[in-house]
């Protein structure tokens, strides 16, 4: 059994029906069963690292429980995967993939505002990541808190302009902000990206985007 995928955008209904087709593509991606980000905690840094993270062997459980936790994610156990990532981060509370992966949970479960604060925290500890970023910014589209999340978005292409995923996300966003160019342009660069991005082309669409148009994103 899968985890449920997240209702994630309430204001979905005011872009009809093939909108709402294009969110549920986004919140599958994630909100389906892979959580397993081993790469999302970079190999710490002695000179970067918090003086006051913990380390030792509560660092080694911690790691142990968050890995456990995805093994319990993909066997479509939520509830227990939830514990798992509880104990770990209590052990240590740096542990940036936990932290993420339990906001994908909880995301999952609509509990958007505790979400959020999970991946402000893994943001916290991974700046320089865009996976935070774009989860945060779906919770905050589902709050319909539309500026925070297309500020999340901004951040995010530019720490990964490769991803279209992003690219699409703040189309969605631009667009549910009236700004019908620049999401066309998200969109225009999704599709460039990912020709059978079936979110970007509807969106692309909907907002009368022309094939060829400048792709002003910025």
């Amino acid at each position: 059994m899968a985890l449920p995928v997240p209702h994630v955008f309430s204001g979905a209904s005011r872009l009809g029906p093939r909108a709402f087709a294009s969110i549920l593509l986004i919140a599958i991606a994630l909100g389906g069963c892979s959580f397993n980000l081993g790469s999302l905690s970079p190999e710490p840094d002695k000179d970067t690292l918090p003086k006051t993270a913990p380390t030792g062997p509560s660092v080694s459980e911690a790691q142990a429980a968050t890995t456990h936790g995805e093994e319990l994610v993909r066997s479509g156990k939520a509830e227990d995967a939830l514990a798992e990532f509880d104990r770990a981060i209590a052990l240590d509370p740096h542990n940036a993939e936990a932290l993420y992966n339990r906001g994908l949970i909880y995301q999952s479960d609509r509990r958007h505002q505790l979400a959020i604060d999970d991946f402000t925290s893994a943001n916290g500890l991974t700046p320089q990541r865009p996976e935070p970023l774009l989860a945060r910014a779906i919770s905050y589209l589902a709050m319909d808190r539309l500026k925070e999340a297309a500020a999340d978005l901004d951040e995010a292409v530019q720490a990964d302009p490769q991803n279209a995923q992003i690219w699409t996300t703040r189309g969605i966003a631009y667009e549910r902000l009236g700004d019908k160019s620049k999401a066309a342009g998200c969109y225009g660069r999704a599709i460039n990206l990912r020709p059978k991005d079936e979110a970007a082309r509807s969106g692309f669409a909907r907002v009368g985007g022309k094939p060829g148009q400048s792709y002003d994103t910025f």
